[in-house]
């Protein structure tokens, strides 16, 4: 059983020689669930543990810590209060600088400013990973100021690792701690290791359009049993351990429920063939969209970490190709196949203005240039393939 969204059949009609296959909506990344799912969300409501804690949320925790690699998970609502407790449990108080990458989902800076702290951007490499040149700058100018950063949030990009090995020594130098935002990279591995367990703390998140689902949920990993008790003890409205309800501290109704973490269990049984999935979709563009088509790349695909592909996207190069990403993306929209660009930089956001930043020509250039392809794992062979021979289309039609 998939979850899909279903749309009229219609026939789609290209040049008279080419016809494009009428189908359902092609989606960006819908989530993948199945009998297992079923099974283990049944049981758990059959269980009766309809309240928020219980034995599955317990045990998906542990599966998950397990599975990256470190000693703590806490189960959250989204990956982005997992950011938020993540910086609280740092101590990331009001007027405080957090560095963080530009080219990335609002979540990220939202969680900085909902501590109270200021986000200072860097630009990014050719990958869309923070650029370990310019968070070397922004530490270097911060120290001379006088106003040295309380915390780094590098972001691994669409599912891509960021340059750990010169990151980690950096943030050392400086003595700032790190706190990865890995919304998008469970099953990513950097050096062999798994990603969400690199730096202080990692966040990841289990929307309904990521790598794995809880439907809505994320989790703060850590080998730091304070960070992580911390976070759960914040997670609970930061009730006392007493009998009546007591709070010395403003707490959150942050905790992820038993019966999504059910699904969640089901999830993660089912990770490594969730990511293999996505690969081999991605491998069918390398061979075919981006190997066939001047001025067009697949973006980050040099990356030597193993990656999930949680989105295979690729970068088109107007003066090569004639035309824009914007212009493929709303062809593919015709013929019901949804994209997206890549993330607009933040210090681009109007609610950012002003913001400091450092670069931004790198962030800019592939938000221009950038297409995100529907790179789900619930993704047949022939969803591929009409995606492709839509493509083929779309290439035929402007070289005439």
């Amino acid at each position: 059983m998939t979850i899909s969204d279903a749309v009229p059949t219609k026939t789609l009609t290209a040049a008279p020689s080419q016809i494009i296959p009428a189908a359902k909506r092609i989606l960006l990344s819908g989530p993948d669930v199945g009998d297992l799912e079923e099974e283990y969300l049944l049981r758990a409501f059959r269980s009766g543990w309809i309240a928020p804690i219980g034995p599955d949320l317990e045990a998906f925790e542990k599966e998950l810590a397990d599975k990256a690699g470190v000693a703590y998970a806490v189960g959250l609502s989204s990956g982005t209060a997992a950011l938020h407790l993540g910086l609280l449990g740092l101590g990331v108080k009001p007027g405080d600088r957090v560095i963080t990458s530009t080219m990335t989902f609002a979540a990220t800076a939202n969680a900085i400013t909902y501590c109270g702290a200021e986000p200072v951007f860097v630009d990014c490499v050719y990958d869309g990973n923070m650029d370990p040149i310019q968070l070397h700058r922004a530490l270097k100018d911060s120290i001379v100021s006088g106003t040295k950063p309380a915390a780094i949030v590098p972001v691994d990009l669409l599912g891509r690792p960021a340059d750990y090995d010169r990151i980690l020594p950096i943030a050392a130098e400086f003595d700032v701690p790190v706190l990865v935002d890995a919304a998008e990279s469970l099953g990513s591995r950097f050096r062999g290791q798994a990603c969400g367990s690199l730096g202080e703390g990692a966040a990841v998140s289990f929307n309904g359009n990521k790598i794995m689902t809880t439907s809505g949920g994320g989790a703060l990993l850590t080998n730091d049993e304070h960070l992580a008790e911390y976070a759960r003890y914040l997670s609970t409205q930061a009730r006392e351990p007493v009998a009546h309800y007591e709070h010395r501290e403003i707490g959150f109704n942050y905790r992820l429920s038993n019966l999504l973490a059910a699904l969640g269990r089901a999830q993660l049984a089912r990770l490594d063939g969730l990511v293999e999935r996505r690969r081999e979709i991605r491998g069918r563009y390398r061979d075919s969209i981006v190997a066939l088509t001047d001025g067009i790349t697949l973006f980050g695909d040099d990356n030597e970490h193993h990656d999930n592909a949680w989105l295979s996207a690729v970068l088109v190069d107007e003066s090569r190709t004639g035309f824009t990403a914007g212009e493929l993306g709303a062809w593919l929209a015709e013929h019901d196949i949804e994209t997206r660009p890549l993330w607009n930089p933040m210090h681009l956001q109007p609610v950012f203005a002003g913001t400091q930043m450092y670069g931004g020509e790198v962030s800019e250039g592939i938000f221009s240039t950038g297409l995100a392809l529907p790179s789900g794992s619930t993704m047949s062979d022939d969803d591929v393939e009409r995606v492709i021979a839509t493509v083929d289309v779309f290439f035929d039609r402007r070289a005439r």
